[in-house]
Parts: structure tokens; C-alpha cells; sequence
């Protein structure tokens, strides 16, 4: 593919995407248009919107593996290998906004959706296990309670840059909401004495 129809693919599904999370039901042609694309072109590459929007997804998909990749969630220490996925996951979540949840009726996409869930859950498993996070939480709670804390930075947080955003969601997860202890002691901080 020449340079130049790359950049219009791009911007065609990364446009696609930012207009499919506020209308679900956007067209082709209004896709296009904000795109800066002939429309004949992306009718061209795309023979129906639901392959458009296959396509989109699978953008998705794709910059989400990425994240999960650059993460080094088997290798990195579990604490760095945390914060690269919810840096990249934010970052994706905000080029790629899109819900995928509606086509998760195609096998192909429900195949690496949980292949993507099965890597982080072991990730998550090897987080417990090396003691980063809780032991005694229902299973599955953090899996449950991460994405949305990582949707709502990226959404609701726009001024903050990826990296900023998962300090807080990280911090977050690791430390919650509550007032900090006095007994807490922090990696740079002094123990507290003990009366």
C-alpha cells in the first residue's frame, strides 16, 4: 500500500472510531467527509459500513496488543509492567474510543478479545502472586474494577497526558480513594514512630 493510501486508512478508521463512539450509527460518507477523504475512495476500500466498522475494531484490536506487547506483562517488573499497560491502554482507549462490545458477534474479533483477556489476567494473577496486589479479593475483582478506572481516565481526564493519567489510575488501584493512614510508609518517606 503507497504511503499516502496508508495515511488516508489511518485516518479514515481513527476518524471512524471518534464518530462511532458518538453516533453509532454514522455513515460512510459523513466518516469520510470528517476524514478529509473522497468518499468513493474509503466505498473503494470498504464495501458496506459494517466492514468499516470491522475494520475500526480490528484497528482497535490491533493498537490494543500493541499496548499489551510493549507492556512486557510476563517479563518486566509487575509494578512497571502495570503502569506501561494502563499508559497504553489510556492511550488507545483515546485514539480508538470506540465500544467494541457490538461487534463481538464476529468470531475473529471474540477470538482476540479473549486472547488479550487471558494476558492480562495472568498478568494480574502474577501481580497477586509477587505480592503488588491483594490476595484475599474476590477473583476477578481487579480484573473487573481496572478497565473502567482506565475508560473514565482517558475520557474524563483529557488535560492529563497518558503517562499522568495512569499515575493516577495506578496509584488508584494500588492505594485507593480513602485518606492516607498515618502507619503508611512510602518508598522515599520515613516510617512513622510509634508512640
Amino acid at each position: 500500500m503507497r504511503a499516502d493510501a496508508t495515511r488516508n486508512l489511518e485516518r479514515v478508521l481513527s476518524t471512524g472510531a471518534r464518530m462511532l463512539a458518538d453516533d453509532p450509527s454514522a455513515t460512510i460518507a459523513a466518516i469520510a467527509a470528517a476524514a478529509g477523504v473522497d468518499r468513493r475512495t474509503v466505498y473503494r476500500r470498504f464495501a458496506s459500513r459494517e466492514d468499516l466498522m470491522a475494520a475500526v475494531y480490528g484497528a482497535r484490536y490491533d493498537a490494543v496488543e500493541k499496548a499489551i506487547e510493549a507492556a512486557r506483562l510476563r517479563e518486566a517488573p509487575v509494578e512497571v509492567a502495570l503502569h506501561r499497560y494502563v499508559e497504553g491502554i489510556i492511550a488507545v482507549n483515546r485514539k480508538w474510543p470506540v465500544e467494541t462490545s457490538r461487534m463481538l458477534r464476529e468470531e475473529t474479533l471474540r477470538e482476540r478479545r479473549r486472547g488479550l483477556i487471558d494476558e492480562v489476567d495472568a498478568f494480574l494473577r502474577r501481580a497477586t502472586d509477587e505480592g503488588l496486589l491483594r490476595s484475599d479479593l474476590p477473583p476477578g475483582w481487579v480484573a473487573t474494577v481496572l478497565p473502567p478506572l482506565m475508560v473514565h481516565a482517558a475520557e474524563d481526564l483529557p488535560e492529563l497526558s497518558a503517562a499522568q493519567a495512569a499515575d493516577l489510575v495506578v496509584d488508584t488501584l494500588l492505594r485507593g480513594v480513602g485518606r492516607e493512614s498515618p502507619r503508611t510508609v512510602r518508598p522515599g518517606k520515613p516510617a512513622p514512630v510509634r508512640p
